[in-house]
């Protein structure tokens, strides 16, 4: 149960961070009065550039807080250069490029389409966490959980918006990357369980972001971005909120991960969605159509359906 309180603090933090980048990229009335948003349009080098300044200030974060929270960090980072240890540091590494790729997908669908029906489409990862587990765990799917799956994608489909695949190009793209985002993450959460096998997750997670930092860098430097006419002091702002709600977020996450494992940490996460939905409502005032909203009950409906046949089977 310790486990899955810890995820479900990991995803209220999540929330919170969706609903930053949504005012990074769109502007909105917060809380119905205060305009604030719209700093950046929702391109991808955007995308590298948010990020990468999100990592900026989480990895000396982490690197500051992590011996005091876990004081063998520095111990089992120097053990990854052993060559025993070489496998363990390529899965860590592996993960820090996939949660480069599935954050720089999830930023792009959030600053393009309604950041609740951006988060529905990305929390569909659990049925391909669930599917990338049976090839690497073996663990095969019921037919229930089978059955389970297709209500959830009936979900997905449900929450994206009504658009011409000739004059809404920008929904297309993100729609596309927020499904695209959530199959990243599963990987990423698959990837993960196999690696905590052999490495506490503090290390794991400091070796996540930093890899995603530095191939934000990378990918940055083929992009020409004026940055003479950035305001870069809400950027910064929103960059701090951001990487503090990042840190304790995937902190808290991976922790869960290994606790209860990768499939029951995705079912657990189905209250994003209609949390970050909620947050949205509140406080940047997003609408949803009615057909929209029904997705994204059936969504959660069907993923506590699906972790409650995962509880039944393990009991």
């Amino acid at each position: 149960m310790s486990g899955l309180f810890i995820i479900l603090i990991a995803s209220f933090f999540f929330c919170f961070q969706n609903v930053i980048v949504r005012v990074l990229f769109s502007e909105h009335l917060v809380l119905g009065a205060i305009p604030l948003g719209g700093y950046v349009a929702p391109e991808i080098q955007h995308s590298f550039l948010l990020l990468l300044m999100r990592m900026l200030l989480v990895v000396p974060l982490m690197a500051s807080l992590s011996p005091r929270l876990y004081p063998l960090m520095q111990h089992d980072l120097r053990a990854l250069g052993q060559p025993n240890q070489r496998p363990t540091l390529r899965l860590a590494l592996c993960c820090g490029g996939l949660m480069f790729l599935y954050l720089a997908l999830l930023y792009l669908s959030v600053g393009m389409i309604p950041t609740g029906i951006a988060l529905t489409l990305f929390f569909t990862y659990p049925l391909f966490t669930a599917l990338f587990s049976w090839v690497g765990f073996g663990d095969r799917p019921t037919a229930f959980r089978w059955l389970i799956m297709a209500i959830v994608l009936l979900g997905g489909l449900l929450t994206i918006p009504q658009f011409s695949l000739k004059t809404d190009d920008q929904i297309l793209i993100g729609v596309v990357t927020g499904v695209l985002s959530g199959v990243a993450y599963a990987l990423y959460t698959v990837v993960a369980q196999k690696c905590f096998e052999r490495l506490h997750p503090f290390p794991f997670t400091w070796i996540s972001f930093t890899t995603t930092l530095i191939l934000c860098a990378v990918f940055l430097l083929g992009w020409q971005i004026h940055t003479a006419d950035m305001p870069w002091t809400p950027l910064w702002i929103g960059g701090l909120a951001s990487g503090l709600v990042t840190f304790v977020g995937h902190t808290l996450n991976n922790i869960g991960i290994q606790r209860v494992g990768a499939t029951t940490a995705a079912m657990v996460g189905v209250t994003n969605p209609c949390l970050t939905a909620l947050l949205a409502w509140l406080t940047l005032g997003e609408t949803l159509h009615v057909v929209q909203i029904v997705g994204i009950g059936i969504v959660t409906l069907g993923i506590v359906l699906l972790s409650q046949e995962k509880a039944h089977t393990t009991s």
